[in-house]
């Protein structure tokens, strides 16, 4: 942390950020898009341990956060209790997540001969790629929030994902925090094999059990002897209250008491979020008045549960982009008053081009509270069959409307929108930028 850097390679990588900068100019003053990731493609070229040369200007550390769900949340989350403490942050706020990514939004934050002034970098980090950065970065904090099947054709199993993590993990040094998911029978596990200091989050509400466990379950095996784990009860997927009758193995015991803190994020699933963010926080030493005050006022990623007024009525993108996931957010509609919801569905890179996930989704329970379900996206088809499948019983009174144009089928979902109800948008990420920019950069048909 904060380690000088010799002459020739303080001139190597001096070049490198010149070179990046340049092109983050030339990208966003021609309109090509973000540049979230090229910048970092080209400097890597020019000097390969841009990573490491990188982080280890950062003051106080590097803390990345890894897992399936919930990555852009929570690092949103504790990136604001930390600058609300007073700190300068670097972060890959764009979602780019590869390694690429990380060096573009490392980049992002240096001046012209590459010395990067900041007191903590936080970085969302794709499941698959940790083993691959955590020696370059030598992080301060690993923040392990959940393992669930995503994208199918791109990851192995989650037990695959969780070895190589544990593989590599051990290897850092003792000082090393690592802030695992006590509820996630494969993170528990991991944690509890670690030499690092390990502190946990989870929840101890079971008031928010959910009824029985749901299809998309992915780890209801012990991670230690294989046998079925027995499960007191489950908050969302496997992730719950469990034992395994066979060798003991139980969940791990979590830092904070779930049940002390408040969230404003709608979902169960941001209460891990919130969980995850204020550990990290604490063992960073921010006050935790700062923490509570940064939490209550805290709002959303753009598409993690944002909330928009489009012609004067209320929206909320509620990004869907696997079963456990799009589960969760059904939970949220299906929790309110309001019966107007649009789902979209795409099958484009960042989505993952398999899309028979959405027949590990719970859609039965969407479907038979009624009202009216719009369907867009690419796979807008596929959508549509899926619903209608779950229909139980032709009385339920479901209004189904398929639309291809993305365009029309907003505006047929906000006709359908009573003034005094929420529309409800569950897209996969590609559709979800795709939504907003509709409802925020264009005119509403």
């Amino acid at each position: 942390m904060g380690n000088k850097i010799k002459l020739i390679d303080r001139l190597r990588l001096g070049f490198a950020v010149l070179v990046a900068k340049s092109v983050t100019f030339g990208v966003r003053s021609l309109r090509m898009g973000a540049a979230s990731v090229l910048p970092g493609a080209i400097a890597r070229r020019i000097e390969p341990r841009l990573l490491q040369l990188l982080s280890q200007q950062v003051k106080n550390g590097v803390i990345i956060i890894a897992g399936t769900n919930g990555k852009t949340t929570t690092s949103l989350l504790l990136r604001t209790i930390l600058e609300n403490q007073g700190f300068r942050v670097s972060h890959n706020s764009t979602g780019a997540n590869l390694e690429n990514g990380l060096m573009t939004a490392l980049l992002e934050s240096t001046n012209l001969v590459g010395t990067l002034d900041v007191d903590y970098a936080i970085l969302e980090v794709d499941e698959n790629i940790v083993p691959k950065v955590l020696t370059p970065l030598q992080p301060r904090i690993i923040m392990c929030l959940n393992l669930f099947r995503d994208q199918l054709d791109r990851y192995g199993e989650v037990d695959t994902i969780s070895k190589r993590w544990t593989k590599v993990i051990s290897t850092l040094p003792p000082e090393t925090v690592v802030i695992p998911n006590a509820d996630d029978p494969t993170l528990s596990h991991l944690g509890q094999q670690l030499p690092q200091k390990v502190l946990f989050f989870g929840l101890n509400e079971p008031e928010h059990y959910l009824e029985a466990i749901p299809h998309a379950v992915d780890s209801i095996y012990c991670p230690r002897c294989g046998h079925s784990l027995d499960y007191k009860g489950v908050y969302l997927s496997h992730l719950g209250d469990f034992t395994c009758p066979s060798c003991g193995f139980t969940k791990s015991q979590p830092a904070l008491a779930s049940s002390e803190w408040q969230q404003i994020l709608v979902g169960l699933y941001n209460k891990y979020n919130t969980l995850a963010a204020a550990t990290a926080a604490k063992v960073l030493g921010v006050d935790e008045s700062i923490i509570r005050s940064t939490i209550n006022n805290f709002q959303a990623a753009f598409g993690r549960a944002e909330d928009l007024v489009i012609d004067g009525k209320r929206v909320r993108i509620l990004l869907s982009k696997n079963p456990v996931g799009t589960n969760e957010t059904i939970r949220v509609v299906t929790q309110s008053t309001d019966k107007t919801t649009l789902l979209v569905l795409n099958d484009r890179t960042p989505d993952g081009t398999d899309v028979s996930w959405i027949w590990d989704v719970d859609t039965e329970k969407l479907v038979e509270r009624g009202g009216t379900l719009v369907v867009s996206g690419d796979r807008v088809y596929d959508m549509a069959l899926r619903l209608r499948y779950s229909e139980k019983s032709p009385q339920n009174h479901l209004n189904l409307i398929v639309e291809e144009d993305l365009r029309r089928a907003i505006a047929t979902a906000l006709e359908h929108t009573p003034p005094d109800e929420t529309l409800h948008i569950l897209p996969t990420y590609s559709a979800m930028l795709e939504v907003r920019e509709v409802l925020t950069g264009r005119k509403i048909l």
